[in-house]
């Protein structure tokens, strides 16, 4: 084996440009614990002329980044490219078929081709390391696959989205709607120009499939995430559940249940009294579940240049040591293909907030649906007294089915004096 480990990193964003920095500035430091020196000898990236803070002029160029795959000068390849086909697929494919380990920062494309791609590392003896994909700086993945590998996990859940962490926490501090502190976020560089896969939950959702692959000994299944975003959150929401003893946090949730898998991403009303209710701003938090140690919760930053560039350089050390493991935690062919658990077949408490006009009988309408639906009211708050004119309505439901609570719903929203769409938020006791 060669003292030298000679890296081809695909991307030279902030990510790419954060692995060259870290090895550059602690060489010695990393060449000390891992027992090799770490030499970036070749990049790939769109522009050439793009000012990085790097100095790439010691780094051979190739406008292909599929050709970090076969560059001689290459051992293994880093893809931070982003998207989970064209470029990034095509380097990553192409460095397990030529025999090099490759790390990777890529929920979408792990989450949407994992299981492929675990699959051809494993028969190639590579490595298909994504330490960075899930979470940022917080070394989970490898907590899952290395520090609780004696642990049956039947539970996982987290924040796992900064850019609608800090949404959420802002609007609770100003009392602001979503669409003003997007645009602060965006204007800060926490959210993109399109922010599509932040908000709308997308970026939680490859990350929590992957989560539940390592976790669960599961075959990485995106298509099956149940997926909310936070748009519909609004500052009356946030309020309503401060006064009821909750925040309002944009949750991952996978468990086992009864042989089948639930994966759900949606906004979640989670006490004040529960650690992960006080993680705010752009900070990630993983809860995990096992039948040994027990509930372990672990925080940190979860995106930026420092922590995912952190995660990345920690894979590629464990490559230099020779560290070889599944990439799933399992063997490929070991991997349980689960049932999917419908969303319509969960059971939890709900929020529900409606905007109805404040006249006789109303309330007993309403009251009259969710009777018929099986679903039981805990509680219910109505602001303020206005005859005639538009009022909120919170009610709190006991534990009722998911089928149940949106037919009863979309009866409500038929009703002559509700005059905007019921909003549903679900509780999680933790």
């Amino acid at each position: 084996m060669s003292l030298t480990l000679k890296i081809g990193i695909a991307g030279l964003g902030t990510v790419g440009a954060g692995v060259v920095k870290i090895i550059d500035q602690h060489a010695a430091m990393l060449s000390a614990r891992c027992g090799r020196d770490l030499v970036v000898t070749s990049v790939s990236a769109r522009d050439r002329g793009k000012k990085r803070g790097i100095d790439l002029s010691n780094f051979a160029w190739l406008d292909d980044p599929a050709k970090l795959a076969t560059a001689t000068n290459v051992d293994v390849v880093v893809e931070v490219i982003g998207g989970s086909e064209g470029p990034a697929l095509d380097v990553v494919t192409a460095a397990i078929a030529a025999g090099k380990s490759v790390v990777t920062a890529n929920k979408a494309l792990i989450a949407r081709h994992g299981a492929a791609l675990g699959t051809a590392a494993e028969a190639a003896g590579v490595a298909l390391n994504f330490e960075a994909a899930v979470a940022g700086g917080i070394p989970v993945i490898k907590l899952l696959r290395e520090g609780l590998a004696a642990n049956a996990n039947d539970h996982v859940f987290g924040i796992l989205n900064g850019t609608c962490n800090y949404i959420l926490t802002e609007m609770e501090k100003t009392g602001r709607d979503f669409n003003d502190v997007l645009a602060d976020a965006q204007a800060l560089g926490y959210a993109e120009a399109d922010p599509t896969f932040d908000v709308d939950g997308i970026d939680t959702a490859h990350k929590l499939a992957i989560l539940a692959s390592v976790a669960f000994g599961a075959v990485v299944d995106f298509k099956s995430v149940y997926t909310e975003g936070i748009r519909q959150i609004s500052a009356e929401d946030i309020q309503f559940a401060a006064e009821l003893g909750y925040r309002i946090k944009l949750l991952g949730i996978a468990r086992l249940y009864n042989g089948a898998i639930e994966q759900r991403v949606h906004p979640c009303m989670v006490p004040l009294d529960t650690a992960i209710a006080h993680v705010d701003g752009v900070t990630n938090a993983v809860v995990i579940e096992g039948d040994r140690a027990g509930r372990t919760v672990i925080e940190g930053q979860g995106a930026g240049e420092g922590p995912t560039a952190s995660s990345v350089v920690a894979d590629i050390m464990d490559i230099a040591r020779g560290v070889l493991s599944p990439p799933f935690g399992h063997p490929s062919d070991q991997l349980h293909l689960f049932r999917p658990l419908e969303q319509d077949n969960h059971e939890g408490r709900y929020y529900i907030r409606l905007e109805v006009l404040d006249q006789s009988g109303v309330m007993a309408d309403i009251t009259a649906v969710l009777r018929d639906q099986e679903v039981s009211v805990a509680s219910f708050i109505q602001r303020g007294r206005a005859p005639g004119e538009q009022v909120s309505v919170v009610i709190l439901t006991h534990t009722a089915g998911e089928g149940c609570m949106k037919q009863s719903l979309e009866l409500i929203e038929s009703l002559d004096s509700v005059v905007e769409p019921p909003r549903m938020i679900r509780i999680k006791h933790l």
